[in-house]
């Protein structure tokens, strides 16, 4: 008799550097439900990703192509022909929750059900799709937190991207996403194999955490960039263009500078390390959720990112530098029964 297909539940998260979750060094982190992934599973130490940026990441992921191969290679461009047809064809339900970044974001990529949730903060680009997270906050009159209304504050170009959620804590973007698929999980009747792809929008920017979750940061010693002016001196020449074009264009409500100071630098990573700490707790409730389903000895788990962020390494916001900060990820599959765990 041959073996059920195993269930398989991806877990992409948006914009995460390797140095994140505590089973894996990072002793500044609390995450103990990814912990219990590395318990169970393999963690790759030196995984690197195909593009310092969202969309070519992820259409190489998802399309098993390098991105000088698809031809996918910047962010907007259009991409949505995937492996995960291969899965339906197989005879997998495939569903996907949360951002995938494809072009245009609703395509349906393979996939049987999507419930799309793309960037926090789109002020240009999508501006005017209203994915699943902006119907959900309009269902109780409310509207995202974002660029225009950030924009706003007087402290704005002090902030480099970091925000408390002063919204209620479950319409997060994070929150959302996690809860959402525990919906999933607990209503849907599935009888085929599922293939399940769960999209968390961050800790991508704006760094936004809960207020209580922010303060646990705050409080705590966090890992800060070192940064000399003779580093900086030396980086390439693009490189040294991206800082100043940085400053000046407030990419996904980033106001960058070229000299913030340590508190500035400080709350900016304290609200990176909290968002994933949010990311971490949903996590574990989905994986209980997957427990209480009773098929998780025949269920593949893996955790991923598309790229990291600098945080203010060598000097640079965000990604598109192609540093470790930004291409290494974490990378832990969890098979029990096929991989020893650990």
């Amino acid at each position: 008799m041959t073996a059920p297909k195993p269930d398989i539940v991806f877990i992409i998260t948006d914009q995460q550097r390797y140095d994140t979750i505590a089973a894996l060094g990072a002793s500044h982190m609390d995450t103990p439900n990814i912990d219990r992934l590395v318990t169970t599973g393999v963690s790759f130490e030196q995984c690197h990703v195909t593009a310092p940026s969202c969309v070519p990441c992820r259409a190489s992921l998802f399309t098993g192509y390098y991105p000088h191969t698809n031809g996918v290679l910047a962010n907007g461009q259009p991409w949505s022909r995937t492996w995960v047809s291969d899965l339906a064809r197989a005879g997998y339900h495939c569903v996907n929750i949360g951002k995938m970044h494809t072009i245009p974001y609703d395509a349906k990529a393979g996939f049987h059900e999507r419930y799309v949730v793309e960037n926090k903060d789109r002020y240009m680009e999508g501006r005017w799709f209203f994915d699943e997270w902006d119907k959900a906050l309009a269902s109780h009159g409310l509207k995202k937190q974002q660029r225009e209304t950030y924009r706003k504050r007087p402290d704005y170009k002090d902030r480099l991207g970091a925000f408390t959620w002063d919204l209620p804590a479950a319409l997060q973007s994070d929150n959302f996403i996690g809860e959402t698929t525990c919906w999933w999980l607990e209503t849907k009747p599935v009888d085929k194999p599922l293939f399940l792809t769960i999209g968390f929008p961050g800790p991508h920017p704006p760094y936004d955490p809960t207020p209580e979750m922010a303060e646990k940061y705050m409080a705590r010693d966090v890992p800060l960039p070192e940064v000399s002016d003779e580093e900086l001196a030396a980086l390439a020449a693009p490189w040294i263009e991206k800082r100043q074009h940085d400053v000046e264009v407030d990419h996904d409500s980033v106001a960058w500078k070229l000299k913030p100071t340590q508190e500035e630098l400080k709350r900016m990573r304290a609200y990176y390390y909290a968002n994933m700490e949010m990311i971490d707790t949903q996590v574990g409730h989905i994986l209980d959720a997957l427990e209480a389903r009773g098929n998780m000895d025949n269920t593949i788990v893996i955790f991923t990112s598309d790229h990291g962020d600098n945080l203010g390494d060598h000097g640079l916001s965000q990604k598109w530098a192609p540093y470790d900060a930004v291409t290494r990820v974490p990378m832990i599959v969890s098979a029990p029964g096929l991989f020893e765990g650990g």
